[in-house]
């Protein structure tokens, strides 16, 4: 296996986010009954002629700028032409010379050496990204294959890498990082279950030192991220096997099943020109000027990797604690809100990554839905840190919080969960405490400071658990002469 190395070319296809299809008018939509979000345009009836979506073009250009391609000044369509049921034009419109988007690079994290450590960062250069639209569905029966046209037509992008990924775990960490990415900017929620990310990996191998390219076989059926990695390593390990007792590899096509883990020839892998690549005589090229690209610059949000340079920097975050939080966006935007509302960051970071994240998995919530906003852990926060109420008080009404949606000092004065911070009582409570135990006392008076955590605890049986556990340190030690 170290005689030889991958080379992984990854081709993403990812729906874009639009109310209409790519060239009608027609909704986009998901789950709706067979063949009813379809028009003339999409079926190929004659005379129906295809419009642009603008808005698709530009979630394309905010996708280019965002991975740093170079967006093209004049952009066009052409047919990309193959006889098979899922496309009644028998042509699919794509882009072929003149695609939107060219070069750039996709921003990767490989895995640390744990989850507190910070793994290897990597681009990972991109050949291009093209518009084109989607074509329909096939199933398959017993005797018969039906075809639903409801996908037909929703705007793709086909994100495609340099053959520079060297592992299944460089391709699922690209994977990951443009998911990331495109949610963030809202160009796609890249389903992958409802097939709006999809993935092929083209991969060959070739022996350690050498420079020229194997021959590459296509998978596909990867309907999963993890799919993709499990797939990749089934892949190299076939191809090494083939080569090592004698074989050829052969450019083919190959489809991955994710549940047995194995992967059978479909076809041979076409070529470019068994396309017949022409430019669309319906629809004119595009100019994409400066101010376009300026407008829709100023739309994009802040990087995900990004922001995670900043939590780390800014706010002095743990690289677990940052990690987590940048990987919604929504997330994130919580985190910062509740700082800006006075809470200390670690301490906002450790309810949101531990029991705000543990709560709505539990309740199979979306952070949306929740009942605690940004204003209610800020005030419980605020609450710990005045000493209002301790860590076990404040994990109580955090509970409350999520079932009811009201504020933390409401809860904690319902429940008379609030410390005591009366010094005439606090003090009444450690004498006592120290007349109960005077064996403890005088081994605190002895210098053996573990011995204090006894009368500490006896105070807090006295007030019923609401004595303010730094008051009642600061007494016993006042007290005691130590």
């Amino acid at each position: 296996m170290s005689d030889f190395e991958a080379v992984i070319g990854l081709e993403v296809h990812v729906q874009i986010k639009t109310a209409s299809k790519m060239f009608t008018r027609v909704a986009t939509g998901y789950g709706e009954p067979p063949n009813t979000l379809t028009d003339p345009t999409i079926l190929a009836l004659p005379g129906a002629l295809p419009v642009l979506n603008q808005a698709a073009l530009d979630a394309i250009i905010k996708t280019g700028l965002m991975l740093d391609c170079e967006v093209a000044s004049v952009t066009r369509w052409d047919r990309k032409n193959y006889f098979y049921p899922d496309s009644p034009k028998n042509y699919q419109l794509s882009q072929y010379d003149q695609p939107v988007c060219r070069h750039g690079a996709v921003e990767i994290e490989l895995p640390g050496a744990s989850l507190a450590v910070m793994g290897e960062h990597k681009q990972i250069a991109l050949t291009r990204i093209h518009l084109e639209e989607d074509v329909g569905k096939l199933s398959h029966e017993a005797n018969d294959s039906l075809i639903d046209y409801n996908r037909a037509g929703t705007p793709l992008m086909e994100i495609v890498t340099e053959p520079v990924i060297r592992s299944a775990d460089e391709a699922f960490a690209f994977l990951t990082s443009l998911r990331q990415s495109l949610l963030y900017a809202g160009i796609s929620d890249c389903d992958m279950e409802k097939g709006q990310m999809r993935c092929d990996a083209n991969i060959s191998i070739r022996r350690v030192g050498e420079t020229k390219l194997g021959t590459k076989v296509e998978l596909k059926n990867l309907n999963s991220i993890s799919y993709v990695r499990d797939g990749i390593v089934t892949e190299i390990k076939r191809q090494i096997n083939v080569v090592t007792s004698g074989g050829t590899i052969v450019q083919e096509t190959r489809l991955y099943d994710g549940e047995t883990g194995r992967s059978a020839s479909m076809r041979s892998k076409e070529m470019a020109h068994d396309y017949r690549y022409f430019p669309d005589p319906d629809l004119m090229p595009v100019r994409i000027d400066a101010a376009w690209k300026a407008r829709l610059a100023a739309e994009l949000p802040e990087r995900p990797f990004a922001k995670q340079a900043r939590f780390l920097e800014q706010f002095g975050l743990p690289y677990s604690a940052a990690s987590v939080l940048v990987r919604d966006r929504a997330l994130a935007d919580f985190f910062e809100a509740t700082v800006q509302l006075g809470a200390k960051p670690t301490a906002a970071a450790n309810w949101i990554t531990n029991d705000l994240l543990r709560d709505l998995a539990a309740a199979h919530l979306a952070l949306a839905d929740c009942k605690i906003t940004a204003a209610h852990l800020a005030g419980l926060v605020a609450l710990v840190e005045q000493g209002a109420v301790s860590s076990s008080q404040a994990k109580e009404i955090f509970a409350a919080m999520f079932q009811t949606g009201d504020q933390a000092a409401a809860i904690a004065d319902r429940k008379g969960l609030r410390q005591s911070s009366d010094t005439g009582q606090l003090e009444g409570w450690c004498a006592t405490a120290i007349a109960n135990d005077p064996k403890s006392a005088e081994q605190v008076r002895a210098g053996n400071a573990k011995a204090i955590n006894a009368l500490k605890g006896a105070v807090m049986k006295l007030s019923a658990g609401k004595a303010n556990p730094k008051l009642v340190d600061e007494i016993l030690r006042k007290q005691l002469g130590a």
